[in-house]
């Protein structure tokens, strides 16, 4: 037997020969697991859809483990995979490991269950135009009609936050005016996550 570390799998001998078993296919099949370990993007958000009702609609009873590590990224992508999330039938959990940051931290809060891994760290911010945006050659009134999408996306955003940990949206907008990190105590004290995990239970 070996493994791979690229793309994590394993190569084992048996009778038919060699056969190569990725394993995020066997944590999906066998333990319902789901990860997130990339930026939130068009192709990441459609792997998860596609991974969340094909294992919601063959055991809807059952929990299933999202896993995420994310730096964040599209909103537009990341607000597809939360509201699936939030209308399919089966329970899901979600794990913070590493950092949930930005539209990490909205899939974070999709879960009805929310745990954190003890060194894990939850990022929340107002969203920004992206790093490509360019206003230059603009008309003022295209300028105001980006704004007013941005403030638009940034109410949304704020509305989920405060549903989902019980803050009014006055106390939400004064941590996402900025960067605002919070460890797992912080985290669980904000009502952001609902526990910690640690090694011989929480």
């Amino acid at each position: 037997m070996s493994i791979t570390t690229t793309n994590p799998c394993v190569i084992l001998e048996s009778a038919r020969g060699y056969e190569t078993l990725h394993l995020k296919d066997k944590l999906l099949s066998d333990s319902r697991e789901i990860f997130l370990t990339e930026e939130v993007n068009a192709a990441s958000c459609d792997s998860l859809i596609t991974q969340l009702m094909y294992l919601s609609r063959a055991e809807p009873e059952k929990e299933i483990t999202f896993y995420i590590n994310s730096p964040g990224g599209s909103v537009t992508d990341g607000l597809a995979v939360y509201d699936v999330i939030r209308l399919i039938d089966a329970p899901v959990k979600t794990v913070c490991m590493g950092t949930c940051a930005s539209m990490g931290a909205i899939l974070f809060l999709a879960g009805d269950k929310r745990e954190m891994m003890e060194h894990g760290r939850i990022m929340v911010h107002d969203p920004a135009f992206g790093g490509n945006h360019d206003i230059g050659g603009k008309k003022p009134h295209q300028i105001q009609s980006e704004l007013n999408d941005l403030n638009r996306c940034r109410e949304s955003l704020a509305k989920i936050i405060s549903e989902r940990t019980g803050k009014s949206l006055e106390e939400v907008y004064q941590v996402t005016a900025n960067d605002t990190y919070f460890s797992a105590p912080e985290a669980i004290a904000f009502g952001l996550a609902t526990n910690m995990i640690r090694k011989g239970g929480n």
